[in-house]
């Protein structure tokens, strides 16, 4: 197991001690803690309403003001009427259900912090709507429309996304933008997509170094490197790690995505 399965997975008990799991990242987001610190909070409910989200329902868990670990009652399908506005210190924890977020809008953190999103699915997501959507108790906003990213991470800082399966979305997959930091995507499995890594030339950007490094490219893929000179990543020694050759992939991705967890039993 990778080190940061190798931290939780073994653990029969993982059910009774759901809240573990937030001291398991590693990379950037490593500090990101979600609900650790705030109640088990249960979806039962997979119907949305944007404006006015009814107890027990996913959207009303994630605009709470206080830390809340969101954990769900039962395998569901939830499609959102508009775009998911997560608040911060909230874990998003699919482990023993079949959790997919599928055929309307997404998910959007947008200046929030201590996000946690792990296992579930998010696939076939639509672009939102104009229209009034909540994302705290006491404030409701007009939005202008979500582009159908499958997690659109904006001006937000400690997020860490594991073990979710994201597919066929109208947008991208994952956007991480406008000065989002301290973010670790880990052990997730993306498919039926275009887009892997989406470049933007933009005043910061245009002098950054774009390099590839023991990458194999099938089907058409490719990638272009830019800007000149060689580079070295600035890692600190804790956060350097040796590059595996591209044929290691699917080993190292073999258990990518939601994992198949029952409770009293290692996942």
């Amino acid at each position: 197991m990778n080190p940061i399965d190798s931290c939780w997975r073994p653990n029969s008990n993982w059910a009774a001690n759901r809240r573990a799991l937030a001291d398991c990242a590693v990379g950037f987001g490593k500090n990101a803690i979600g609900g650790k610190n705030g109640a088990i909070y249960v979806v039962t409910d997979p119907s949305d309403d944007p404006e006015k989200p009814k107890p027990g329902t996913l959207r009303y868990g994630v605009i709470q003001s206080q830390p809340l670990w969101i954990i769900f009652a039962k395998s569901m399908v939830i499609t959102l009427k508009n775009e998911l506005m997560m608040n911060s210190y909230k874990t998003i924890d699919g482990r023993g259900a079949k959790v997919e977020i599928a055929y309307g809008p997404c998910i959007t953190i947008q200046h929030v912090s201590h996000v946690i999103i792990h296992g579930i699915s998010i696939h076939d997501c639509k672009p939102g709507n104009s229209g009034m959507v909540r994302d705290s108790l006491t404030h409701i906003g007009h939005r202008r429309g979500s582009d159908g990213d499958a997690i659109d991470i904006f001006a937000s800082t400690d997020v860490w996304i594991d073990h979710c399966y994201l597919a066929r979305c109208t947008d991208g997959l994952i956007d991480v933008i406008h000065a989002s930091t301290a973010i670790t995507i880990s052990n997730n499995f993306f498919s039926q997509h275009d887009k892997v890594t989406k470049r933007e030339v933009k005043s910061g950007w245009k002098n950054w170094k774009w390099r590839s490094s023991r990458d194999k490219f099938f089907n058409g893929a490719y990638f272009i490197p830019s800007g000149y000179g060689s580079c070295a990543p600035g890692y600190t020694k804790a956060q350097s790690f040796p590059v595996a050759d591209g044929s290691m992939v699917p080993a190292l991705t073999s258990d990518a995505g939601p994992l198949s967890c029952t409770a009293y039993k290692a996942c």
